[in-house]
């Protein structure tokens, strides 16, 4: 039933499944709070900061139960999850269910009935705190595949408003979504949104196939006309919106005499290596971080790089450390790492640095700037923002991306080097390629490059999607 509308609240609601923010409570029972980590975060803080708008998250901790507060101009709106919450709805349905089944099957996905019925249940709570928050005819910004139900709530909660999506992953082809057993409620639940906006074209042209399978309604193009009752009718639109970074502020950090300075001194901790590599992830097995491993050490191994005279650094940060695929995962990468360092390295000299471990946005920017060539050999990634930083980074217009074609990022950035991460012999060449790349052809990939993330920005593709979700129609009579 449609809930009481406020008659004050905030114009623009997200709603995500994390609040920007860590929080905690402190010994007096304040709470405290810490920046979060993660692309959504990086994408969608600068929005946030220049609307008076609310976000609606979990605060990261288990059973923490706080009140709405402000922090940089912004109302945050804490949803309490249980352990039980947790365990069912995030580590198992979201990303033991939807994050493998998405990502092409990498992983097998696990379906357990209690997992559906924690997300159902959770869902409802996001879109309930999103509903209260709204004022009048708000538009409300959901995000991401943790969250696909809210829409159908928040439209049966509240029918005044307007609804976006945005899925921040791939969409898979019907042929794998189908294996989904609540297929049609998931799609029921996304058809909430007036907008439902996708990293690519390809992933928008999945869903609307889903939709002709799954459901009897009518699809023209990127629209979808969902029958409302009573004669009413509205129109849904799905289309890519390419989402990207706030990459001047990135340009402006990397320009720092600071991190110029920091990313030279790492060059010499690491004994001013004629040749650096550069890997940047979550520790995520849709990241193709064995792959890279594996091409690196073989390319050692055949004498095509010099292990005295190159150096991959891995920054791999801690991701899903209590999923199962997630700990085997990282026990293969170390133990790979370990064989080529045993196996080619020296007093002084170790070809790959391995870091499980987070840093700083400044220290990220330095190695961007230290390293050579960028790998990002995703086996697939709905955009992959590790790529537009090390670009943003790159003002002195030199350094080589190499990109995987999987990525959504392939589709915009036409400078890369394009690689197939499966197949590892062609990585190998390409690798070769990218770290002998001459230095003229080098400046014309990266002004290519950047021309593009610096003039799309963050900015520009919050401004694209909010600007058509507010064009949208709303529901008419039949």
């Amino acid at each position: 039933m449609p809930t009481d509308t406020p008659q004050d609240g905030y114009d623009l609601v997200v709603v995500a499944n994390r609040l920007p923010v860590d929080v905690s409570l402190d010994e007096d029972g304040s709470p405290s709070w810490t920046r979060s980590p993660g692309g959504l975060v990086t994408a969608l803080a600068p929005v946030m900061a220049r609307a008076d708008g609310a976000w609606v998250g979990w605060g990261g901790s288990p059973g923490l139960e706080l009140e709405p507060f402000d922090v940089d101009g912004t109302r945050l709106v804490p949803v309490t999850l249980t352990s039980d919450d947790v365990e069912r709805y995030y580590e198992g349905f979201s990303n033991d269910t939807l994050w493998p089944l998405y990502h092409d099957v990498i992983a097998p996905p696990a379906f357990h009935r209690q997992w559906w019925d924690a997300f159902q249940r959770v869902n409802r709570r996001f879109a309930e705190a999103a509903a209260r928050q709204a004022s009048p005819g708000a538009t409300v910004w959901v995000h991401d595949y943790q969250l696909q139900l809210v829409p159908a709530y928040l439209r049966e909660l509240r029918p005044d408003l307007r609804i976006g999506y945005f899925h921040h992953i791939p969409f898979p082809p019907l042929e794998i979504f189908a294996q989904l057993p609540w297929r049609r409620q998931v799609v029921e639940g996304l058809l909430g949104a007036d907008l439902l906006g996708f990293q690519r074209a390809g992933d928008a042209a999945n869903f609307v196939r889903v939709v002709r399978r799954v459901t009897d309604l009518t699809t023209r193009g990127q629209t979808i006309t969902v029958d409302e009752g009573t004669d009413h009718q509205r129109v849904v639109r799905a289309a890519p919106f390419p989402i990207s970074i706030d990459s001047r502020a990135f340009d402006a950090l990397a320009r720092t005499p600071q991190v110029q300075e920091r990313a030279r001194e790492i060059r010499r901790e690491l004994g001013d290596p004629e040749h650096l590599l550069l890997g940047v992830d979550r520790l995520d097995y849709t990241k193709g971080i064995r792959h890279r491993i594996k091409a690196y050490g073989e390319l050692l191994e055949d004498g095509r790089l010099s292990a005295t005279d190159t150096v991959l650094v891995q920054v791999a940060s801690p991701s899903r450390e209590n999923v199962g695929a997630y700990q085997q995962l990282r026990d293969e990468v170390e133990l790979l790492v370990g064989r080529i360092n045993g196996d080619h390295g020296q007093v002084g000299h170790t070809p790959v640095q391995y870091l499980h471990q987070s840093f700083p946005m400044e220290e990220m920017a330095a190695l961007y700037l230290a390293a050579d060539v960028m790998l990002v050999t995703a086996l697939r990634d709905g955009m992959n923002l590790v790529a537009k930083e090390y670009v943003a980074a790159r003002s002195d217009d030199r350094g080589a991306l190499l990109l995987s074609e999987f990525t959504g990022a392939a589709d915009e950035l036409n400078g890369a080097v394009l690689v197939n991460p499966h197949d590892i012999d062609g990585m190998k060449d390409k690798i070769v390629a990218a770290v002998h790349l001459d230095a003229r052809e080098s400046r014309k990939r990266m002004r290519q490059l950047r021309r593009r993330v610096l003039s799309h920005d963050v900015a520009a593709w919050s401004d694209e999607f909010l600007a058509v979700l507010t064009s949208m129609p709303g529901s008419t009579r039949g």
